[in-house]
């Protein structure tokens, strides 16, 4: 396995080790001792999601202002860019934003450490995603950043009319928003 850290460098990501034959492939998608020596961060994953979504969809930018949550995130089918946007006040990447494609092929992975939004945007036909937790999806505190907030100018890959949730159709802007200290 290996970790780069990206131009964030709390961000990293993750490439396993894969070992392929002709009957297909394995790896080890997570590995506790690993994770830590490799990035530095200890940390109990405590909630595993899953979703599915179609080619345009956006989920994002969300995060949880209390109960913050850090997130390994990895598509098992398809491809999307990923993004994680640093809402840390007092971080010298307050602001900035880093993004990755993460496809079943390429079998990367992102973490997103607590005190990151994060979204993505599908760009195959369809995506599952798998991301693991640091703490447990509290709704009371969920906060949604738009997408295309212009002082954040997230570069996604494609022009296109995402497709959003009503939750996201609504997000507040970067200098409103909520952010920790």
């Amino acid at each position: 396995m290996k970790a780069t850290p990206t131009s964030i460098p709390d961000v990293f990501v993750i490439e396993p080790t894969v070992f392929g034959d002709e009957r297909g492939f394995f790896f080890e998608s997570y590995n506790a001792k690993v994770f830590s020596e490799l990035t530095g961060v200890k940390t109990d994953f405590v909630q595993d999601n899953h979703s599915r979504s179609a080619r345009n969809v956006l989920r994002g930018l969300h995060y949880q202002i209390k109960q913050p949550q850090g997130k390994l995130v990895r598509v098992t089918d398809g491809e999307v860019f990923d993004v994680a946007v640093d809402l840390r006040k007092k971080s010298p990447t307050f602001g900035r934003w880093v993004g990755e494609c993460l496809s079943a092929q390429n079998k990367k992975q992102l973490w997103v450490p607590e005190g990151f939004a994060h979204g993505f945007l599908v760009l195959s036909e369809y995506a599952e995603f798998l991301y693991k937790t640091t703490d447990y999806y509290a709704p009371e505190y969920e906060r949604c950043i738009r997408w295309d907030d212009q002082d954040i100018a997230i570069q996604w890959p494609e022009e296109i009319e995402p497709t959003l949730s009503g939750k996201d159709a609504i997000g507040v802007s970067f200098s409103t928003a909520e952010v920790f200290s």
